[in-house]
Formats: structure tokens, sequence, C-alpha cells
């Protein structure tokens, strides 16, 4: 726990996925170009950097294109883009003669890997953070600096020390109520972790209608050619993302500023709109070959490939074989049971919480009338006068700043505009060491 004098960072961030390592890549060239150095360290549950690991499926490509890099949107000349990854692995012709814009997700796993390595030195990895408390100082018990409390991979606690804090803490998979993830009910997000114990199996179901749904569909119909693979969902069939050139600057960095400065009543507008960009929704490639090989199995007369639309379960049962589903045809309510070895949700993410983290901090946080955080427009979280120090997200900002708020889309340039926020933050109070005292 701290002492009474101990060292104190410029920054710390709480995850490190594509958004804070984002944020570590600008800081560091903003130390390049303006000489002023900002002391930073990362705090990663995972023992290693991974993003959404269990979804590397062979064949499925990104969603967007590969200018939409860690860095390209707010500086092309930044050694960290994808095509200086491309030139470091030897592959940029390679690649360019591949005409394509859309790299596959391991490729761009590995880019974000690759970019991740020179940061070792900043980030401390198995390190979870359970707690963040306001420290106090001199003038009349302001909240000059947080402690951040970790659990170290051994179980240990230590505290980190921060002047501003940035909260990058990613998607959680959310199931539906009453479920529970098990050997024989799984989120999509653990599918590659689980498969190898999956054997020979007779009927497998996938529930959701979105792009990790039909992904998780096509692999295992793929994977286990003697098995039946059921697609349950309530709609006829999967809609088709709209990545239309003209819906597309949705994403656009201008269309940030644009949607934090719009009345709360075209806010909700301008997301019922777009929604068709990126929730529930399946490239269209994808789509039609599903419905290829669905139809092909009807022409040969086998039918591997089940399309259970209009439908949804109503009840799952354990026992010692597997998995008894209950799916009821939504049009007539007739109801038919299955029994299937595994059941795989691919029922989508919900941003972390903030406020789960920062605990008795959360209490100096605004929020608005609907219930959800103030957030400036540079990410910082809105609180009481008498906290000195910033609080920043990656995420969880849908509500104020659109639907950039957790994707790669406009990653870079909210990395920047942190990046610079917290250095005029650090600036103007004039900092002097990096220690604190009571």
């Amino acid at each position: 726990m701290p002492t009474a004098e101990q060292p104190v960072h410029d920054l710390v961030g709480i995850g490190f996925g594509p958004s804070n390592l984002a944020l570590a890549i600008a800081l560091r060239e903003r130390g390049a170009r303006t000489g002023e150095q900002i002391d930073a360290v990362f705090l990663e549950k995972q023992l290693s950097f991974g993003w959404h690991r269990g979804m590397l499926l062979e064949g499925t490509t990104m969603q967007v294109s590969f200018l939409k890099d860690l860095v390209t949107m707010r500086d092309p000349t930044s050694e960290f883009s994808f095509l200086s990854y491309l030139k470091a692995r030897d592959r940029m012709i390679d690649f360019i003669n591949h005409k394509t814009m859309f790299p596959s997700r391991l490729e761009f796993h590995d880019y974000l890997e690759w970019a991740a390595t020179p940061f070792a030195d900043q980030v401390e990895y198995g390190s979870e953070v359970v707690a963040v408390t306001p420290v106090t100082g001199g003038d009349q018990g302001a909240v000059e600096c947080l402690d951040v409390v970790v659990r170290q991979a051994d179980g240990e606690l230590s505290t980190r020390r921060t002047r501003n804090l940035v909260l990058a803490v990613g998607l959680t998979p959310v199931l539906p109520d009453g479920i529970v993830s098990d050997e024989w009910i799984w989120h999509s997000e653990e599918l590659l972790d689980k498969l190898p114990s999956l054997t020979d199996p007779r009927r497998v179901l996938v529930v959701g209608a979105g792009q990790s749904a039909a992904e998780v569909t096509e692999h295992l119909h793929g994977r286990f050619p003697e098995a039946e693979v059921c697609a349950v969902f309530a709609k006829y069939g999967y809609t088709p993302a709209d990545d239309s050139s003209f819906a597309n600057r949705i994403f656009d960095p201008a269309a940030v500023d644009h949607f934090f400065g719009a009345p709360e009543a075209v806010k909700e507008r301008l997301l019922a709109y777009h929604t068709s960009t990126n929730y529930s929704v399946v490239d269209l490639d994808l789509i039609d070959e599903l419905y290829r090989r669905h139809y092909q199995e009807k022409v040969r007369g086998k039918e591997r490939l089940r399309i259970l639309n209009a439908s949804r379960l109503v009840d799952v049962a354990q026992d010692a074989e597997g998995v008894h589903a209950t799916v009821e045809f939504l049009p007539t309510g007739e109801r038919t049971v299955l029994e299937a070895d595994v059941i795989v949700y691919a029922t989508g993410y919900r941003p972390g919480d903030p406020l789960t983290l920062l605990g008795a901090t959360g209490e100096h946080c605004e929020r608005l009338p609907s219930g959800g955080l103030r957030i400036e427009r540079d990410y910082r979280i809105v609180t009481s006068e008498n906290v000195r120090c910033g609080i920043y997200v990656q995420g969880a900002a849908e509500h104020t700043h659109g639907l950039t708020s957790t994707l790669l889309s406009n990653t870079a340039v909210r990395a920047g505009e942190i990046a610079d926020a917290v250095a005029s933050r650090l600036s103007r109070s004039g900092r002097g060491s990096y220690a604190f005292s009571h």
C-alpha cells in the first residue's frame, strides 16, 4: 500500500488493448516531437498482449481498412503504421499484390503484437486492477491523485499513484440472463480456446445474428464435416452490414465533433439510423457463402447447415449427455427440443462500465440526465471541482461521442487527442517532481 511519499506517474492506463496501445504510441511520438516526456505506465490483466484471440478464425478478415490502424489517421508517417509493419515483415509487395484493403484478422493481430513489443517496459502484464481510490492533499482536501490498486498474477497487491487515469477496459462478453458458460455452453469469445475439447460432435447450436455468429457458424460447419450446425436467430435472415461509402462517414473524425455538439434527440436518431453499420449485421459475402452452402445441401438432400430463423431459445437443460435446447418458432409458437453437444452464444458484448473500477472515485463523476457519464470532448469524465486529476475513457462514450467510441475506426485520432489533453493538463499543473506528499 502507499507510503507517505510515493512516486507519482503522469498517467496510468488500465488495459492494454488497441486503444491504450495507440495512446502509448501517441505519447511516445508526441514526446519525440516536443521534447516533453510523459511518465506513463499501463496495467493489463492478460499475461501477454492479446486481442479477441478466441475469434482469430482462419479466413476471417478485418471489417475496417488497414489505413485505420493505430496511427495512420493521425500521422501517416508514423513508424508504427500497418505499412511499416508490412515492410518489417518483408511482405509489402505481397500485400499490394493481394489487392485488398482488409487484412486477415490473424495478420492484423500480428501487427498489433508487433506494435506492442517496443512498449514492454511500460506495460505490466498479469496485473489486474481491483480498485481506484482518491488521494487528497493540501488544498482543502482536493483530490490531487489517484491510487490504482493492482493484484499481480501471484496474488500480491501493489499500488500505482497517478495524476491522470485512462480507462480502456474493452468489451465484456454478454450471455442471456440465467446462462452461465461451462463445458457445453460457450460464448463466441472463447471459441478457439474451447474447440479442442469438442470431438466428433453430432449437433452444435449457434445463437445470434451478427458477424461473430455467422463466422462461428461457417467455421463449425467447415471444421466438422459430419456435424449438424444449427443457426438460431429471431430475424428471417442475416442483415447485411452497411459499409457503403456515404454511410461510413459516421466513422469520420469530423463526425465525432458533429455528434458531440448535437442535441440529445439528434444523437439518438443518428445512433438509430446507423446501427446497421455495426450492430447485429454481417458482411454480405459471408451471408452469400452461408446461403450457397445451405442451398447446395438442399440439392444434395443432406442438410447439415440448418437456419432456424424467426426462432429463439426458450429453455436450455443439461445432463450427462450434453444440452437439450428448446427452440420456439416465433410466428406459430411451435417448440422443438434439440439435443446438442455444445451451444455457442454469439450474443455480443457490452462496454465495460468505468464506475465498476472507480469505486469511491466514481462518486466524484458527474452524470447526464439520461444516467450516462458526462464526458468532455477530449474524453475526460467531468468530475466535481475538488478533483484535480484527470480521468479519461477509451470506450463507454458512445452516448456522447458516437459509434466510434469502441471501434478501431477513430482509435488513432482519439489516442492523439487524449495524449494532447493529458499533456496540456500536466503543463497547467506545473508538476515538477514525481513525488506527492500527504
